[in-house]
């Protein structure tokens, strides 16, 4: 029986086998495999230097640098790995001609991992020619001022800036925008803004891979004041014989906006054009010119109307001289102002004094000879002969009639009585 056992190497290679498989189940049982799936991991591009040296720029296409990886190993192993010992790498040294890139993924500082397995391959890139250019620098201001108020002049520290980035997105980059709200302010105001980017035809571009220059841009807004007020027109010369200017001057517009500070609009009250710019000598019609008021702005003062480009149209009017006889009833005549105890007597006549007149229409042909009055004031013709006391006797003495001023009227003198009273 001894020898039996000795001998048989088929019942010792047996009762190893089924030692071994006692073994493995044993520990299978105490340690089970275990597999446990990390998300959101990112992979690492690595050796992306070699496409700076082609000039060259990259983007990841529909996120395929996330991925998830699933890892196998004993269970008392999977519950050491973190998310941070899972590296998923992609060299880009190793580029396909469809510029896609082989994910490798390990895991770090833990052994005894039996697989590590990604939900995908490779990592797909979009490969582009990098372009540089510079770009002016836009300004624009959103909202409203307060009222009477409006936005100056806008400022920006830098006229342009340089920007980089795949040509496809560069080539669509007209100029780079800075915008400041002005909402309700009545002060001047800045900030540091940032750069948004548009195309030719103004809209705003979402662009992620452009790099640029600078990280803000520096913009100032003048706030003005603003104030509507008259333009004053002046005018010098003579018209040609037998016209003369009505008075009337016509601007039009009548009334312009102006913007400037508070305290200098304060002291501004009409915008004068100066009589010297408007010479009407010789003229026998209306005066008509187009004057630019920009050329007699006040200082630090400007026009507030973006759409007016500050010429206005002015008319000198003018007319013809007109001519009229008049017989002033005697009647209509009469002594004023004499000093007291004295009296004074006009010609005793019948025949109506005759009276030339000589203006604008507008003031001749309404009168009315029977309307006329005249007088002949003492005391005036006193202080104009420097007279103190009157004596008695006859005095050839002006009259006076109650006309407009606009009325030229040739002098009538009469000869007048005095006496005392008795």
């Amino acid at each position: 029986m001894r020898k039996k056992l000795l001998h048989n190497w088929g019942l010792k290679l047996a009762s190893l086998a089924l030692a071994l498989i006692l073994w493995f189940l044993v520990v299978q049982f105490e340690d089970p495999p275990d597999t446990k799936t990390f998300s959101n991991i990112t992979v690492r591009l690595v050796n992306t230097e070699l496409l700076d040296k082609e000039n060259k720029v990259y983007e990841v296409l529909d996120k395929t640098d996330v991925i998830s990886v699933t890892v196998k190993a004993p269970k008392s192993i999977i519950g050491q790995i973190r998310t941070s010992d899972i590296v998923a790498e992609a060299d880009v040294s190793k580029i396909t001609d469809i510029n896609t890139i082989a994910i490798t993924c390990a895991v770090q500082n833990v052994e005894g991992v039996d697989s590590v397995e990604s939900n995908r391959d490779v990592v797909r890139l979009n490969v582009e020619d990098k372009r540089t250019k510079n770009v002016r620098v836009v300004s624009k201001t959103v909202g409203e001022v307060a009222e009477n108020y409006m936005v100056g002049a806008t400022q920006t520290d830098l006229n342009q800036i340089q920007i980089s980035g795949p040509a496809s997105e560069v080539d669509q980059i007209s100029y780079a925008g800075v915008e400041i709200n002005v909402t309700g302010y009545t002060t001047n105001l800045s900030a540091n803004l940032d750069v948004s980017f548009y195309d030719a035809d103004d809209n705003l571009l979402d662009l992620d891979n452009i790099t640029k220059n600078v990280d803000y841009i520096h913009m100032s807004v003048e706030v003005l004041a603003t104030k509507e007020v008259p333009v004053e027109v002046n005018y010098t010369g003579v018209p040609a014989e037998g016209y003369m200017a009505t008075g009337a001057v016509v601007s039009d517009p009548a009334t312009v906006r102006i913007a400037g500070t508070t305290y200098t609009l304060s002291g501004i009250s009409r915008i004068s054009i100066p009589e010297e710019r408007l010479d009407i000598t010789g003229e026998s019609s209306n005066l008509s010119d187009t004057v630019d008021l920009r050329d007699y702005l006040p200082e630090n003062v400007s026009l507030a109307d973006s759409d007016f480009n500050g010429r206005v149209t002015v008319t000198v009017y003018i007319e013809p001289i007109v001519e009229k006889t008049l017989e002033v009833p005697v009647e209509n005549v009469s002594v004023v102002n004499l000093p007291e105890g004295m009296t004074a007597a006009l010609p005793e006549t019948e025949e109506p004094y005759i009276l030339y007149v000589s203006g604008l229409a507008e003031f001749i042909d309404p009168l009315r000879e029977s309307e006329v009055k005249g007088v002949v004031d003492i005391a005036a013709w006193m202080e104009e002969e420097e007279l103190t006391e009157l004596e008695t006797g006859t005095y050839t003495i002006p009259i006076t009639f109650e006309l407009a001023e606009e009325i030229t009227v040739e002098e009538i003198v009469v000869r007048v009585t005095v006496d005392e009273i008795v």
